[in-house]
């Protein structure tokens, strides 16, 4: 295998196989980056992180709790748990994912931020699926205490809300759905979540709702492959006290 290509790790899951990959990247200096892919699909890449970082950051800096508890939904390479971790008033983060070879590779050191987030006595990981755990009868995140709230909850599974890596993710993104899962948060409790899409009326609507107050904030990176900058959306969304 060339030493500007490795495929690190390469498992079959319920969504079929996941990869996660290395690459040296000649066109922009020699830049080692990684990949996560889902079949043909891309996941991640450690070349595009700001929306990832901007989610956690501006869904924490509405969490005014001087002790938080928070959920990442959605580990892949790590970006969004470190950014919540650089919150000093972060007290407990806990990751759920789907897809247990991506808890394997942070165990294992193969992910980057594996050993910064497995190092962190805050944080730990939880092998479920965070759309059927925060269904109104799923028990929540925590397997230890059933149904407990938590401060703020982020979420970075689906591409957007109408793109989907699997179709049963679609209640979530109802306003039942959103009712359902809003039990988990504490009165005046944030909800985050990364969206690869413009902001979408409907979806804003059915977050209009449930929640007291709901921000889209449009989210501008570097794309060095379209020599231009590309956009992605995170909504930050706030109960009532």
């Amino acid at each position: 295998m060339s030493a500007n290509f490795e495929e690190l790790d390469y498992q079959p899951t319920p969504l079929g196989p996941v990869s996660l990959r290395r690459q040296v990247l000649k066109m922009f200096d020699n830049r080692e980056i990684h990949e996560v892919k889902l079949g043909n699909d891309y996941l991640m890449s450690s070349l595009f992180t700001k929306v990832e970082e901007e989610l956690a950051h501006l869904s924490l800096a509405e969490v005014k709790a001087p002790q938080a508890d928070v959920v990442v939904g959605g580990l892949g390479l790590g970006y969004t748990a470190w950014s919540a971790l650089q919150h000093d008033h972060v007290a407990s983060l806990i990751v759920v994912d789907y897809l247990a070879p991506v808890i394997d590779w942070h165990q294992r050191g193969l992910a980057p931020l594996g050993p910064k987030l497995t190092g962190d006595p805050r944080c730990r990981f939880v092998h479920g699926d965070f759309f059927a755990l925060s269904a109104a009868d799923g028990g929540g995140y925590d397997p230890a205490q059933p149904d407990r709230r938590f401060h703020a909850i982020l979420l970075d599974i689906d591409h957007s809300p109408d793109h989907l890596l699997h179709e049963r993710h679609a209640a979530f993104y109802s306003e039942a759905g959103l009712r359902d899962f809003a039990r988990l948060l504490h009165p005046g409790g944030i909800f985050g979540l990364w969206s690869d899409d413009p902001p979408e009326a409907q979806f804003l609507a059915n977050l209009r709702a449930v929640f007291a107050t709901v921000e889209s904030y449009v989210v501008a990176f570097p794309n060095p492959f379209l020599h231009r900058d590309s956009h992605s959306t995170v909504y930050v969304c706030q109960l009532p006290s």
